[in-house]
């Protein structure tokens, strides 16, 4: 049960990453994407770093920075690059693969090996995927699909990466660090390249607001969370509602028709999600060992105490 609720909590972040990609096409301003990325990462993390009121401390100095230049500077400046130099369909389909690598990653990283059906479930992902969204009538660059591989391998190692160090710090603050430093690193780099930052219309501030507190702020928060309390593969897999999520708003916000064979995609992906929930085993080794109520902590056996005055025993 308590996998569960870490798993709905976790398809959160992908569904809001999902009406991300509409929000940014639709109302923010497409030439100025390092202060895009810049203005979606440090409000977010400015809002979680006065909830969460810690400071990095030692090593965490250098995993902020790390993870930040990972998660955040550099994926989001990959994601935008893709998003304009290929069709949504071809770099959403690039991602899908995303839960395999995950899976790999996190083999290597934190020694978790993927299990049967969550391999079969990635691969039953990217095929529904595939038929929701390639239609084969764009043309693809090859610097896009680059853009897109490289994003996606960059999000699956900064993620598994923050798994494996996460494990001793609060998710929230963690979160914070790496935000705010990608967002810190972007800055002076916009500044260059891009001049001053762009004046924005009422309408791109309340899309900004969206982007950085709900598809940023809360949405990273959650994945993270999920990545502690769950395997690699299944929030890998959790991921693939992100096209999903762009499907569903382009037939009940643009009116767009739902084909037989996107539905047919449809069905492929869901049923590649729920081949990626938890086994008894996985809940078990990712779940908390607190003792319950009532009970004590197991201690470990302890020789008894000869009585005082009573004689040693010999040792032979």
């Amino acid at each position: 049960m308590e996998a569960n609720r870490w798993v709905v909590l976790t398809a959160v972040a992908p569904v809001a990453w999902g009406a991300n990609y509409y929000v940014t096409h639709a109302y923010l301003p497409a030439d100025t994407p390092l202060y895009g990325a810049a203005l979606r990462a440090l409000p977010a993390g400015a809002v979680l770093l006065a909830l969460a009121r810690k400071r990095p401390r030692g090593a965490w100095w250098g995993r902020s920075a790390v993870l930040g230049l990972l998660n955040v500077s550099v994926f989001f400046v990959l994601v935008y690059a893709a998003s304009q130099l290929l069709p949504t369909s071809v770099a959403s389909t690039v991602m899908a693969v995303s839960p395999l690598a995950m899976m790999l990653i996190a083999w290597a990283l934190v020694a978790e090996r993927p299990g049967v059906p969550h391999l079969a479930g990635a691969v039953l992902g990217l095929t529904g995927v595939a038929l929701m969204l390639l239609t084969g009538e764009a043309g693809v660059s090859g610097t896009g699909v680059v853009a897109s591989v490289a994003a996606m391998l960059v999000s699956a190692f900064g993620h598994i990466l923050a798994k494996r160090w996460s494990a001793d710090v609060d998710v929230l603050a963690s979160t914070a660090w790496q935000l705010t430093a990608g967002g810190l690193l972007l800055l002076p780099v916009a500044a260059a390249v891009e001049g001053p930052p762009p004046a924005l219309s009422p309408s791109a501030l309340l899309a900004f607001a969206y982007v950085s507190l709900v598809a940023t702020a809360l949405a990273f928060t959650v994945w993270f969370a999920g990545l502690r309390h769950l395997p690699a593969a299944t929030v890998g897999l959790l991921g693939l509602l992100n096209p999903v999520t762009g499907v569903l708003l382009g037939v009940l916000v643009a009116g767009e028709a739902l084909t037989l064979r996107q539905l047919a995609g449809l069905a492929l992906v869901l049923c590649g999600v729920l081949l990626g929930r938890p086994a008894r085993a996985d809940r078990r080794r990712h779940a908390p060992r607190i003792p319950g109520p009532g009970r004590r902590a197991p201690t470990r056996p302890t020789e008894p105490r000869p009585s005082v005055g009573s004689p040693r025993p010999e040792r032979e």
